[in-house]
Order: C-alpha cells, then structure tokens, then sequence
C-alpha cells in the first residue's frame, strides 16, 4: 500500500468550531510511504480517534478514508484483518496488551500471525530495549514504561507500510525513548515504510519530511 488519503473526514462528536485550525480535519490530506509525520496538538483534538478511524477499528466519521484509491468504509471484515497484518501497524495510546499473559506471549501473540520475526530478532528487541530481564513476567507486574516498550517490539513484528505510533513515549525517560525511537527508525527503514507519530508536541528523534496539526 503506497497511499492514505483523508478526504474531509471529521469525527461525528465533533463540531464545526471544535474542527477550526486543524491541517486535517475536513481537509483533504494525503500520507505517502517512505515519509515521516509529525501530527501534534493538545488534548482532546481527536489522535486517538484519528489513528483508530486511519486502523478500521471506527468508523464514526465523515468523509473518506482511502487506501491507495479503496474506501476503508466499503472493506470487508477480512480485508480490514490483511490491512492490520501486512500493511498498518498500531501502537495503541492504552497499549490492549493481555494482562494475565508474559512480555514474550504478548509479543508472540502478533507474530504467529504473520512470522516476521525470528525468536532471536525478538530477543535482540527486548534487549536493546532493557526488558529481556521481564521476557516471562506477566504483563500485569510490568511498570507503565516497561509494558509500552513490550506493545512497541510487537508492533515491529509484523509488515508494514504504514506505522502509527498513539503518544508511544508517554512513560519513558529520554534514554530508553532515544533507543525505542532508533529502534522503530531502522525497522520503518528497512521496511521502506511511513511513519505517523501522534503527539502533544514533543518531536522526539525523528526526522520528520511533515509536521501537521490536528
């Protein structure tokens, strides 16, 4: 999937005036691979819900969503489910990690369905981001930063073309987001894929080719 184009959507619970100054509702705005979005604003703007709307997990909204010329609203339920597995990641804002299953079992949990990773490569995630320690703790004793860095390696284990990060950092201190931040940056690369970082407006280690506001 080279494109994602938001043709004047705008949430349902959202007026006219809660839409004023956004680069992006009732816009029309076109996401192309091999770029790097910043889209940033304060709370209460509607991130969350775009990367949902963007995910096919919503679709309370007017307008379109097209991927590469294909109405999100006319997809089939597996057509949504090959869009999520090969062609749009998620990192979601609240994680939807399983709490009662291990580091590793949440990770693995993605990448049965799609065999992207090797075990090893998903070790070599989990050190680089200082949790191979917890690979068998049950996500329900991992601190708050520790369960965003697990939700961060699957992401990475699936195809993409497209990765969207939902305020990913929230809960790290600068060094463990500058090495998830390196992390995520050479797998977009090598995957020749878009990255979209939803923000309040920290830009993080990113270099962006856009920076938009919601």
């Amino acid at each position: 999937m080279k494109t994602i184009e938001l043709n004047s959507i705008k949430p349902d619970i959202f007026s006219e005036s809660d839409v004023s100054g956004s680069e992006i509702w009732l816009k029309n705005i076109c996401f192309k691979k091999e770029n790097t979005y910043l889209i940033f604003s304060e709370s209460g703007k509607g991130k969350s819900s775009l990367f949902d709307f963007i995910y096919c997990r919503r679709s309370d909204y007017s307008g379109e969503i097209l991927f590469d010329g294909k109405n999100a609203k006319t997809l089939s339920h597996a057509e949504k489910q090959e869009l999520r597995s090969n062609h749009i990641s998620l990192v979601f804002q609240g994680f939807r990690l399983f709490e009662e299953l291990t580091a590793i079992e949440n990770i693995e949990i993605k990448n049965r369905l799609t065999n992207h990773k090797t075990k090893r490569q998903i070790e070599e995630m989990l050190e680089q981001m200082g949790i191979s320690a917890k690979i068998d703790t049950p996500l329900s004793l991992l601190s708050f930063g520790q369960k965003q860095r697990v939700a961060i390696i699957r992401s990475l284990c699936q195809p993409f073309d497209f990765l969207l990060l939902d305020e990913t950092f929230s809960h790290l201190d600068e060094t463990n987001y500058t090495i998830a931040c390196t992390l995520i940056a050479s797998e977009v690369k090598s995957q020749n894929a878009a990255l979209l970082v939803a923000s309040l407006g920290e830009t993080y280690k990113f270099n962006y080719n856009h920076k938009i506001q919601l």
